[in-house]
């Protein structure tokens, strides 16, 4: 059974797509850039501020499914330049200090609205 998850705490999609979908106890989260939801604009500054954004917009989402950073088994890092791998690595690091998911990190020739990283993520109870 397909489940569509919304939260106010993180950026509504700018396309046709959902926050996330939950099925079968697998939470599928879309890709998330530094979106403020407060004010509904990128954040700026640099990787490591625009990476605490999309963690915490990831967060929010996986709260509002009943899920936390714990249950993530798979993220996929874009990136609009390998040489903020590094700075983006600290911050997303914090959020899985112990038994990190697997990942994968690509450099991109661009992203939406420009942000500099864009995160997705499946999460599993």
């Amino acid at each position: 059974m397909k489940k569509v998850i919304t939260t106010s705490s993180a950026p509504g999609a700018i396309g046709p797509y959902s926050q996330a979908i939950e099925a079968n106890g697998m939470l599928f989260i879309s890709g998330q850039v530094p979106i403020d939801p407060s004010t509904g604009k990128i954040v700026e500054g640099d990787i490591s501020l625009q990476t605490e954004q999309v963690m915490k917009n990831i967060g929010a989402i996986l709260e509002a499914a009943g899920y936390h950073f714990s249950d993530v088994v798979k993220s996929t890092c874009l990136l609009s330049d390998m040489a903020n791998f590094a700075a983006m690595n600290a911050v997303y690091g914090r959020y899985y200090q112990t038994d990190p998911p697997a990942r994968a990190a690509f450099a991109v020739k661009g992203l939406p609205l420009n942000a500099l990283i864009e995160i997705e993520t499946i999460a599993v109870k």
